[in-house]
């Protein structure tokens, strides 16, 4: 891609879904696929301008990547959203994308509200967004 670096915004579903009481745990796998098809467009207009959100990953292009676990496993991916199904913890396939990302100094946001995901991630040169800034 013309030597251009695209950013890579990792979301952890569970915790994204999990941050509204919209009845997601009736239907997991469905809310999963409600949060992916949220997404697809961010992958052509960049994220919301938020305080969390670095400038970086408010501009076009951007890989978009929802990790989902449990019963959210069999997610498909859509059109500009790439779908990871954690063999176990959602949080150890996250921190293990980030840490293998190539380039290793690719910019990386992980969207999530888990203080220790947050820890984790940032000790590999992520930065870390809240789930408002991926949902209304």
């Amino acid at each position: 891609m013309n030597g251009i670096t695209v950013p890579l915004v990792v979301v952890d579903a569970a915790n994204v879904v999990g941050s509204v009481p919209d009845g997601w745990w009736r239907d997991r796998r469905g809310a999963a696929e409600r949060l992916r098809d949220a997404l697809a467009p961010f992958a052509g207009t960049g994220l919301p301008e938020r305080a969390d959100v670095p400038e970086w990953a408010r501009t076009p292009p951007l890989e978009l990547l929802l990790v989902v676990e449990g019963a959210a496993r069999g997610v498909a991916p859509a059109a500009g959203v790439r779908v990871e199904a954690a063999p176990g913890p959602g949080d150890e396939l996250i921190v293990e994308l980030v840490a293998d990302r190539d380039p290793p100094d690719r910019p990386c946001l992980v969207v999530t509200a888990d203080r220790e995901l947050r820890e984790r991630v940032t000790a590999h040169g992520a930065a870390v967004a809240g789930p408002r800034a991926v949902r209304p």
